[in-house]
């Protein structure tokens, strides 16, 4: 964990599970080479790191690589060679690379690949995929049931969903039997363009399900670089996200670490997860997280930068697309 000395990084509690995650969580899609090409070294090494400096969260999927990124997750996590309750993963379950199925036989056999691929005995969280390209009936009344008995099995401590559309996560959690789920895990909605999840988070609260919340660059958006060549945003978003960027260069100024630190400064937020592949980007990440809470974000760019955004704040787009 953090070395004494250094600032930690910050815990916080994933509502009434108990689990205390890491600000900043390890995603690991990019493990499963959906980035460009990583080596089992470079993946090991990342994880280490991140440990070593806090990070305590890993989120996979069977899908993220076609199973390829819990594989690789669960080889790094052995490599590490720490007691299991000192990490806590999460993975998913309904989306694969063939496809969706959300049927209690299918979540039964997804767990138990999972586990063989993460060498584990358990997982920490296991969430349902993308809920929106599934029967939302089926959710309620299947998969969210089959996965209450993998939790009394031992095979899963909690239970989640995770979705692009915000309006899924209402639809289940009005129907399903009160505190069957755990977390939510919303992804693209709550970053410096677009801070639409702020908006259920006492909802959230009132059915005390946690919130974990990903791709805190909006898929690339919010870089340097600039998206990559399939993302789905409009041209108008992807000018604005664009000028953004320029306008903090030109004040030398990282628009990826402002966004960030943005993305971060929500304490109702559990953990922001951020895709990572590099012992590089696990250093940058929570350098940023750290100067947040011991220095603070730099308000003015910021309010800069949201200026330069506001004309297409909480613009979306379709779901359907690989995230990071």
């Amino acid at each position: 964990m953090a070395t004494i000395g250094q600032p930690k990084l910050e815990l916080r509690e994933l509502r009434k599970t108990g689990l205390k995650l890491s600000c900043v969580g390890f995603g690991a899609s990019p493990l499963g080479n959906v980035f460009g090409h990583v080596s089992e070294q470079d993946a090991i090494d990342s994880v280490r790191e991140a440990f070593r400096l806090g990070i305590n969260f890993f989120d996979t999927s069977p899908y993220y690589g076609d199973t390829l990124s819990e594989t690789m997750l669960g080889k790094c996590l052995q490599a590490l060679g720490v007691p299991r309750n000192e990490f806590i993963v999460s993975t998913k379950c309904g989306r694969y690379g063939g496809g969706f199925d959300f049927s209690e036989e299918r979540v039964r056999k997804s767990i138990d690949e999972s586990l063989s691929r993460l060498k584990l005995d358990y997982v920490d969280i296991l969430q349902c995929h993308d809920i929106e390209f599934g029967d939302l009936d089926q959710i309620v009344n299947e998969t969210i049931p089959a996965l209450q008995k993998l939790k009394k099995e031992g095979k899963i401590r909690y239970i989640g969903i995770t979705g692009l559309p915000l309006e899924v996560f209402t639809y289940v959690l009005d129907r399903v039997t009160p505190g069957s789920v755990d977390v939510i895990l919303s992804y693209c909605h709550y970053s410096v363009n677009d801070t639409a999840l702020e908006d259920l988070l006492p909802y959230f609260k009132s059915k005390e399900v946690g919130v974990i919340s990903a791709s805190p660059l909006a898929m690339g958006l919010l870089t340097e670089s600039g998206p990559p060549e399939w993302h789905p945003a409009s041209p108008e978003l992807k000018s604005a996200c664009k000028a953004a960027a320029a306008h903090c260069k030109e004040k030398g100024k990282n628009i990826s670490k402002l966004s960030l630190q943005f993305s971060l400064s929500n304490k109702e937020i559990s953990s922001v997860l951020v895709g990572m592949n590099s012992v590089t980007q696990v250093v940058e990440n929570v350098a940023a997280a750290v100067e947040l809470t011991t220095v603070g974000k730099d308000e003015v760019i910021l309010r800069e930068v949201e200026t330069i955004l506001e004309p297409i704040k909480n613009q979306t787009w379709p779901s359907g697309i690989q995230k990071s």
